[in-house]
């Protein structure tokens, strides 16, 4: 695998099975947005790039049930993860590349 910049979407269709779509970005053309859809008031989550788009709402578009709060949760706290991880691995690159002498 390169470590170029990529976006990949698969999508798999069989017969009396529901379909299947996989989202990876790997760009640093990712943009993340949060709302309020006001036609029919519901919030939303988007990630999206040149290459693809993930919009998450409230289940059946409708009124925030029990279960978009606990998905609303999950998120917040995978993106908190996320997050962390990319701080401690950020900062370790840095220690390495300050103590490397070849750069």
């Amino acid at each position: 695998m390169s470590d170029r910049p990529y976006t990949y979407v698969t999508v798999s269709l069989e017969p009396e099975s529901t379909p299947h779509v996989c989202v990876s970005f790997h760009t640093p053309t990712l943009k993340v947005r949060a709302g309020l859809l006001l036609s029919r008031p519901r919030p939303y989550l988007e990630l999206y790039s040149h290459e693809a788009n993930v919009h998450i709402s409230t289940t059946g578009a409708g009124p925030v049930t029990d279960a978009d709060l606990n998905t609303a949760r999950e998120i917040f706290n995978a993106a908190a993860r996320y997050l962390a991880e990319c701080e401690q691995l950020h900062t370790e690159q840095a220690d390495k590349d300050a103590t490397d002498p070849a750069t």
